[in-house]
This record gives C-alpha cells, structure tokens and sequence, in this order.
C-alpha cells in the first residue's frame, strides 16, 4: 500500500511543490486549503468565513470520511503568509489577526488530526520562521504567530501531548523561501540566499539524520547551498 501524507496549504506555492514531489514519489496525497489542488488525490477545501472549532470539526469530519480506516505517515502544514507592522502600524490588529489564522489555527487542526489519524513513528511539521527566534519589532503579529508555532512544537513533541507513540514532531523555519510571489516582489534580492523549495521536500522525503524531536529547523542558505540549524 502507497504511503499517504496529508499537506495542509496544499495549494500554496511550497505546499504545491510537496504534492507534486510526493505524487511523483506515488504517495497518496490530500491536500487542505482555501482552494483545489489540481495535483492532489484528495481534496478538503476549508471556508475561510469558518470559526477555528467549525474549521477545525469540518476537516476532522471530512478527513475520518476519507480514510477508510488508513492511518496517515506525515502530516505536514506549510500553511502561512507573511504580513508587517509595528504596534502604531495602520491594520496591525488585523494582520496580527491574520498571521495567527494563517499559522496558529492551521497547526491547531493539524495537531488534532495527528492525535487521531497519524501512524505511530509518524511525522508532523509545522510552519515556524527563523525570523522568530528574534525580536520581530518590525513585523510583530508575524513573529508572535510564528514564536507561538514554535512553543507548540515542543509541546507536541513532549510526554503526555496526545500524539501517538515515537512521532517526531518538528518545524520548518525558514529564512526566505525561493517562491514565484518572492521572486515578484522582490527581484533585486540576492536569491542565491533564498531556500528551494525542493529541499525541503526532499529533507523531509528522505533525511540525512533527524533532529531531536521538537526542533526547531533553521534552515540558511549562502549560495545556493542550505545549511540546518536547530533550537
């Protein structure tokens, strides 16, 4: 039987790139997200208007549907966006608001399907930032959204977090992605600097050691070449 992992922001451009990556593997793929996947086998689209409790009831709903019993090997949320601000910012409230749907909401319902559906020695991501292992003054709702990604991390891959046994729990925090809407926005950059996104898939495909559980992944590309750090 194919392996089956479920990524949650399928349809963003990282999430994207793992569907096609492990579709290619001949995984069974289901993606959650605002829209379709075109590439995913399955497809649970989520109504932004929703609270987080009927968000989060719908996709546990509509996931144990699907399943037929299958138990799934990784679920890997790479949900997020990026938005700035300081605290006299106009539309700092309502950033910081988004940021945290985007990033905390999304790894809330990953955790409670993880405690239900992901096979024991599983895998679990989350969506940290490097920038949040600092101060983030320029840029608040974002780093706390994403500090907050990290706290519960740790949490998850301590005792008693309600995960089933030996599943390692990590978060992917990257310093800038090498995205289309990056490279739009920002094409003076130094892109030698930017991570493909083809790296993650295939760290998270096949690693070269894994972390202690609960890490914090920094990754740090110089010239094209991505180096791992971990808190």
């Amino acid at each position: 039987m194919s392996k089956h992992i479920l990524v949650y922001g399928g349809k963003g451009a990282l999430g994207d790139r793992l569907v096609q990556y492990f579709k290619g593997k001949n995984f069974k793929v289901t993606s959650i997200d605002l829209k379709e996947s075109e590439h995913a086998d399955v497809n649970i689209i989520v109504n932004d208007s929703d609270t987080l409790e009927q968000q989060a009831k719908f996709v546990n709903e509509s996931i144990r549907n699907k399943l037929n019993d299958e138990r799934i090997d990784a679920i890997l949320n790479v949900a997020g966006g990026w938005a700035g601000g300081n605290a006299r910012a106009e539309g700092f409230i309502k950033n910081s608001e988004l940021m945290w749907k985007q990033s905390m909401w999304s790894s809330l319902i990953v955790a409670s399907l993880a405690s239900k559906y992901l096979k024991e020695d599983g895998l679990l991501t989350l969506p940290g930032a490097a920038a949040a292992l600092e101060p983030t003054a320029g840029m608040i709702g974002y780093g706390a959204a994403k500090s907050a990604v990290h706290q519960m991390t740790k949490s998850l891959a301590a005792q008693n977090s309600g995960l089933p046994n030996s599943v390692s729990v990590f978060a992917i925090a990257p310093i800038t992605l090498d995205t289309p809407m990056n490279r739009k926005w920002m094409p003076k950059a130094d892109m030698s600097t930017w991570t493909p996104l083809e790296y993650i898939a295939e760290w998270i495909d096949e690693p070269t050691s894994r972390p202690k559980n609960g890490s914090i992944i920094k990754l740090t590309t110089t010239n094209g070449k991505t180096d791992l750090g971990f808190h």
